[in-house]
């Protein structure tokens, strides 16, 4: 599998720490019928009282009013939603190169299910996620096999 990158338009909102706070942001999107493949959820740290729910995607006018219904708006932080094959030392690479080109992850949340992997990369502005995601692609590439002759 090649590795994709795709612009994601991430939906969030702040809601008081308490239980029951994630069922009422989800609840009205799953009666309008989304397929949500990211959610995230935590405390905001240094407000214990505080915590934010992301979700992607948000997809058509009926999916949009439940989220405004859930009390979700659509973020501000240019997004990118990265799948591909993992390997050993993939994200290493990837933090060292977006390091050394001296950008900045607003947030990063990764998994890997089997031999895949998925990662949600916020950036502080448009520029540093076009450059990312040319270093991403780069250090997701499959390794060339050298060829030795005899």
């Amino acid at each position: 599998m090649l590795t994709t990158i795709t612009r994601a338009q991430v939906w969030r909102t702040e809601v008081d720490h308490t239980p029951g706070q994630l069922a009422g942001v989800l609840g009205p999107l799953a009666a309008a019928g989304a397929d949500l493949q990211v959610v995230m959820a935590y405390r905001l740290p240094g407000h214990p009282s505080r915590a934010v729910v992301e979700v992607y995607p948000v997809a058509g006018k009926k999916q949009a009013m439940a989220a405004a219904t859930g009390g979700l708006g659509a973020a501000g932080l240019p997004v990118m939603l990265v799948e591909g094959d993992n390997r050993s030392g993939l994200g290493a690479s990837i933090a060292d190169a977006l390091a050394g080109a001296g950008i900045n992850i607003a947030f990063l949340v990764a998994q890997t299910v089997g031999k895949k992997f998925t990662a949600v990369f916020g950036f502080e502005n448009d520029a540093d996620a076009k450059q990312a995601s040319a270093l991403i692609k780069k250090c997701s590439a499959p390794a060339r096999k050298t060829v030795r002759k005899r």
